[in-house]
């Protein structure tokens, strides 16, 4: 673990209690003189550093050492277009965008996704959470909705479409904006509305399901 997210991460004292100092102390076997690293969610820039004063069986005493600015992040940005797929299979991949450095996802209803699937932001929030604690990074991946293709390609006509089709890149440094189809991809209709668009796809001769694409591309593009 890199940090720890901690609503009162800043201030000159922390007690630390309940499953958080069974994790550190417990798990982790930290000790008093460790040091560790705190970011708060209201100021998630900025990094807290602090030492344990002392250790008793339910709680943990820790004093500021310092604070700053230290932001952890992509050096590149990157927005998916992600036509909505089961949740379930949503949630495997997030932490890993998250670690690759995706900065944006606009889940958008096509129309072979299945209309029973809901997407619950809360909980992604949660997951993207204990990743960035791991990985170190310090921003979330923004979430957003769109009700169809048309809309997100309205919204982002520099969009690049992955898809089933001969085209492979080369070079993928200009890349700024994805989109990517659901289980069975695109309907007639949709490949349609984006033949005018730029679309491409990996050279590989294995059919990749709609979350292992997005994590293959979105790695290419980032790493």
């Amino acid at each position: 673990m890199i940090y720890i997210l901690d609503d009162e991460a800043g201030a000159e004292t922390l007690h630390i209690r309940g499953d958080l100092h069974k994790y550190l102390i417990k798990v982790r076997r930290h000790k008093e003189g460790d040091e560790l690293s705190f970011r708060a969610r209201k100021s998630i820039e900025v990094l807290h550093r602090y030492k344990i004063e002392s250790v008793e069986p339910r709680s943990a005493e820790f004093s500021l050492i310092s604070s700053k600015v230290e932001e952890v992040k992509s050096k590149k940005n990157l927005h998916v277009g992600w036509c909505v797929v089961d949740a379930n299979s949503i949630e495997k991949v997030l932490p890993s965008l998250c670690e690759v450095g995706v900065e944006k996802i606009s889940f958008i209803s096509c129309e072979r996704s299945q209309k029973n699937f809901k997407l619950d932001f809360k909980r992604f929030e949660r997951i993207l959470e204990a990743s960035m604690q791991q990985c170190g990074r310090s921003t979330y991946i923004e979430f957003d909705t769109c009700k169809n293709v048309k809309e997100f390609v309205e919204r982002y006509p520099e969009t690049k479409v992955f898809d089933f089709c001969d085209e492979t890149l080369s070079d993928y440094s200009d890349i700024k904006t994805i989109l990517v189809g659901c289980e069975g991809g695109f309907s007639p209709k949709e490949k349609e509305l984006l033949s005018q668009f730029e679309r491409f796809r990996l050279d590989t001769p294995m059919v990749l399901r709609s979350e292992s694409a997005v994590l293959a591309i979105s790695s290419k593009i980032l790493l």
